[in-house]
């Protein structure tokens, strides 16, 4: 039996909004700290992992970042990766306080852009007991260069009109997270589309919208949250979707194997295959596996 409780917790004088899931245990269990990806909020099935993940006996805090889903921030749909990883440095502390959790067994996890934040957060952080980095955005130019350069100039424009506009404080002008191929969105893959639209749930519950402030592309290709995996000496596994068509692997295999206890698994999928159906549980297996064998829930 385990319960799940809607919590807020602040970062920057703001509140995020998250779950807290708690198994059935005499003794405080270890925390997973759960952060997804781009524009994506908790709703979009991390609710599937942590429930895999509490019924082994572990504690787990999802959470949405500040601008998305049920968090606070001004203006809405703002894609700020500091603010992003801000907040993701406030879960793992507000984690610590709560007396139902072991904070001195602490899991960092995060999902294709959220795996980029938890690469750089639990380097930063330094103490995490292990991390797991799920189809982890690690190269901003390896991702840049997937997409198409007609797709890349358009957004470029776009972005600098939106950075003046919030220079003024105008509102954002927002573009699709993600489109069809063709069209001018972040991700515009021929899996894009569907695969990230069938990640929301069938009542569109949590605040979901398929848009973005522009700016975020004047910023995405100068951050390489992976280079900072050979400073993370807790154990760490890299789940690398080899056919990966917004995070190419080949980068994030380079800089997994420059983690001091970095652990690889490979998955013939592409980026949005792995968060359902038959390949949802391989991955949750062998995260569960590395789960067992570096933070024991008991």
């Amino acid at each position: 039996m385990s319960t799940r409780t809607t919590i807020q917790f602040p970062s920057h004088g703001e509140q995020c909004t998250g779950w807290l899931y708690l198994p059935e245990t005499t003794t405080p269990p270890p925390v997973i700290v759960m952060g997804h990806g781009l524009g994506s909020v908790r709703t979009m099935r991390l609710d599937a992992y942590a429930e895999r993940f509490v019924a082994a006996g572990y504690a787990c805090l999802v959470f949405d970042y500040r601008h998305f889903g049920d968090s606070e921030g001004q203006p809405r749909q703002l894609l700020d990766i500091a603010r992003q990883r801000s907040d993701f440095a406030a879960a793992l502390a507000y984690a610590r306080s709560l007396p139902s959790v072991d904070g001195t067994r602490l899991v960092v996890w995060g999902t294709s852009f959220g795996g980029g934040h938890a690469i750089a957060v639990a380097a930063e952080d330094g103490h995490a007991s292990a991390v797991i980095a799920q189809c982890p955005f690690t190269s901003g130019l390896a991702s840049g260069l997937a997409i198409p350069a007609w797709t890349s100039t358009r957004l470029m424009a776009l972005a600098i009109i939106d950075q003046i506009r919030g220079a003024v404080g105008a509102t954002p002008l927002l573009v699709p997270t993600a489109g069809a191929p063709g069209t001018v969105a972040l991700m515009t893959a021929p899996d894009a589309e569907e695969g990230y639209l069938n990640l929301v749930p069938a009542d569109g519950a949590g605040g979901f919208d398929n848009r973005a402030a522009a700016r975020i592309s004047l910023h995405l290709m100068r951050d390489f949250p992976g280079r900072r995996a050979a400073e993370i000496t807790a154990p760490i596994l890299f789940a690398v979707c080899e056919t990966d068509s917004v995070a190419p692997a080949g980068p994030t295999l380079k800089y997994a194997r420059t983690a001091p206890a970095g652990e690889i698994k490979l998955y013939p999928e592409g980026h949005f295959d792995i968060y359902v159906g038959e390949p949802f549980e391989r991955v949750v297996a062998d995260q569960l596996d590395f789960l067992a064998r570096t933070v024991p829930a008991n």
